[in-house]
């Protein structure tokens, strides 16, 4: 005769089920975690570091000119005149500084070298190389006294 407890189906290990549920929770978790933060990242205001790029960009193509040897006032004053529209923003750019004296005499200074170098354009890469310094040493300034 046959042993009835042969033919009796084996119990099964819910184990593999549990570290695959637990491997796909990970996963998802981490997609959400990462979908969060990058919403969160979305929210928040770039508009400082927008105004700092494109300084930063309008004054590498005024250096990278000096380099070139076209330092014509057709090809400076383009920048130039970016350079004095995007330093209109610098307080807007920086609310929390806007009542900082300091950063307001940055701000002021900036505009100034800015509107002396628009009211004379170097014509000339030596004119323009000292113009770019005098810039520089206004960006300098501030950064300084505000950046870490």
């Amino acid at each position: 005769m046959s042993d009835p407890q042969s033919h009796a189906p084996q119990p099964h290990g819910n184990g593999a089920k549990y570290i695959a549920l637990l491997l796909l929770g990970l996963v998802i978790g981490a997609i959400c975690t990462v979908m969060a933060l990058r919403a969160i990242e979305a929210r928040k205001d770039h508009f400082h570091e927008s105004v700092m790029h494109v300084q930063s960009w309008h004054m590498g193509q005024i250096k990278a000119g000096i380099e070139q040897n076209r330092c014509g006032a057709t090809d400076s004053l383009p920048h130039l005149q970016t350079l004095r529209t995007m330093a209109n923003d610098l307080e807007p750019a920086f609310p929390e500084l806007r009542d900082d004296q300091r950063f307001v005499k940055h701000s002021s200074q900036m505009r100034a070298t800015l509107d002396a170098a628009l009211a004379q354009p170097p014509l000339n890469c030596e004119g323009l190389g000292a113009t770019a310094k005098k810039i520089g040493e206004a960006c300098k300034a501030c950064h300084q006294d505000f950046r870490g």
